[in-house]
């Protein structure tokens, strides 16, 4: 029976794993790699460490006893731009990774001008650094480089394109729908990179990728990396794989992705929405891969919060004990954390924001901080759906989760009190991964449709308790402690 290999290129790490026909993993790798932070503010990866441990993580769970597998599905971390020589696949300067606010200034000057309009009508996007046009913007000011680019000797993608050209020898330059809907440079509606977004971003079309479907055979690996030539059969960024993985394909189902941020998406079909202010309308996978949409909502930092309490302040030994510390405790004693480190996404969209703790005491320890760490996971992604259900009047049933907080079981009993909705987590949390698996798969007639390759899944569900007003009590706090993080943010304009 045949199986998948996904990929998963993450913002930390690279996780590759072997899905067999019936669900279950055959093979599994991991990876690390380096974060670079050359000045404040400033987010950078090595593009070629990212293709080398993408590779080793392959291998490694290839190297069961498996066997070949049919194909290939890639999932990455968005809106990360990197450019490279078309020639020799080198690249021409670091990644410029999504949470880089260093286009702060030049994203102001675009809504401050009025240009916000035309790419909120176009894109469901907002100016924010978030996204990969003022990136690559930022990378061809560089003289040299922009005369290159225009003569067609450099090329430019996200995560996706850079993996698919590396592993085909340069043989393809593709992108999808879902990655390309970040980029500010592409059309909702036409479903293509628009010219007059081009035209702003003064980037020339020469350097940018084919869009393609995100359930397709787009190119074939060469064998020297894997040591066979599989199709490329499934590209979607991380968040709408993960939605795809979770199986919400149908109007009004939604998840959340509790990783280094947390995402909250909506699916909502062949209908292009009009979301509220600060909430985002994108691209999504409908049930064969082909074009959707969804509204999403984005929380720059959630569980990368967790990791600074441990390695930055010391008061974690491992992310895993925040369940037992959040228990050990009434509730955080009057303390917020609002984690700001890289800005406030969805629907603030704040870039100078930066983290911000409220209420401490004397009596505060570093439990308090561990749980309002954790709450703000919640309260965030609570404030999220909030946002993106009123306007579209949309009915959303029950939360599915992934990612790794999701594992947490105390966040999710919380979640779902501040929701005031079910949670429901699957019995495999690694929801991104499978969901490229069943891109690939589709593609390829491992499955015949998502009801097929979703057979088997099994979910816990969390039920809230709360009432409405003891809801309403429990995010009066967050709102004020938001408040304070927007007002330091804004003081000295």
């Amino acid at each position: 029976m045949p199986a998948i290999l996904a990929l998963d290129q993450g913002t930390t790490g690279s996780t590759a794993l072997l899905v067999h026909q019936d669900g279950t993993v055959l093979g599994r790798g991991y990876r690390e790699f380096t974060q670079h932070y050359p000045r404040p503010g400033w987010v950078e990866h090595d593009p070629e460490e990212i293709f080398r441990v993408s590779l080793e993580a392959m291998r490694e769970a290839l190297a069961g006893d498996g066997g070949p597998p049919a194909g290939l599905g890639i999932t990455n971390q968005r809106e990360t731009v990197v450019l490279w020589d078309r020639r020799t696949l080198a690249p021409v300067s670091p990644a410029i990774v999504w949470q880089d606010r260093r286009t702060s200034d030049r994203c102001r000057e675009l809504r401050e001008s009025g240009v916000e309009r035309l790419l909120r009508e176009r894109t469901g996007l907002v100016a924010d650094p978030y996204f990969s046009a003022t990136k690559l913007e930022w990378l061809l000011r560089d003289p040299g480089l922009r005369r290159r680019a225009e003569r067609g000797e450099l090329a430019a993608g996200t995560v996706e394109s850079w993996l698919v050209v590396r592993l085909s020898g340069g043989r393809a330059h593709v992108t999808d729908h879902t990655n390309a809907s970040r980029t500010l440079l592409y059309g909702l509606a036409a479903k293509a990179w628009d010219a007059e977004l081009l035209r702003v971003f003064d980037v020339p079309r020469e350097v940018l990728p084919e869009i393609v479907r995100s359930s397709g055979v787009v190119a074939e690996t060469d064998p020297s990396h894997l040591g066979v030539s599989l199709p490329v059969a499934g590209l979607a960024g991380d968040q709408q794989s993960a939605l795809f993985g979770q199986g919400c394909c149908t109007e009004g189902s939604a998840k959340n992705t509790y990783g280094t941020g947390a995402f909250l998406l909506v699916f909502t079909g062949g209908r292009l929405p009009s979301p509220a202010p600060g909430v985002l309308a994108t691209a999504a996978c409908g049930p064969l891969g082909e074009p959707a949409y969804a509204l999403e909502g984005s929380v720059f930092i959630a569980g990368a919060a967790l990791q600074w309490l441990r390695d930055g302040l010391g008061v974690l030994e491992t992310a895993g004990e925040s369940d037992r510390l959040a228990r050990s405790v009434a509730d955080t004693g009057g303390v917020h954390f609002v984690p700001a480190f890289v800005g406030l996404g969805t629907p603030h969209w704040e870039a100078e924001a930066r983290g911000t703790i409220t209420g401490i005491t004397r009596g505060t320890s570093r439990v308090h901080l561990v749980r309002a760490a954790l709450e703000a996971m919640a309260f965030s992604s609570a404030e999220l759906l909030e946002a993106m259900a009123a306007e579209e009047a949309l009915d959303v049933p029950a939360l599915r989760v992934d990612g790794g907080a999701a594992a947490n079981d105390w966040l999710m009993q919380f979640q779902a009190e501040v929701l005031g909705i079910p949670v429901e987590r699957p019995d495999m949390v690694e929801t991104t991964a499978l969901g490229a698996a069943g891109l690939a798969g589709i593609a390829l007639g491992v499955w015949s449709g998502p009801s097929e390759f979703l057979a088997g899944r099994r979910f816990r569900r969390f039920e809230p308790t709360t009432s409405e007003a003891e809801r309403r009590e429990l995010r009066r706090g967050w709102a004020r402690a938001v408040a304070a993080a927007l007002a330091w943010a804004r003081a000295e304009r």
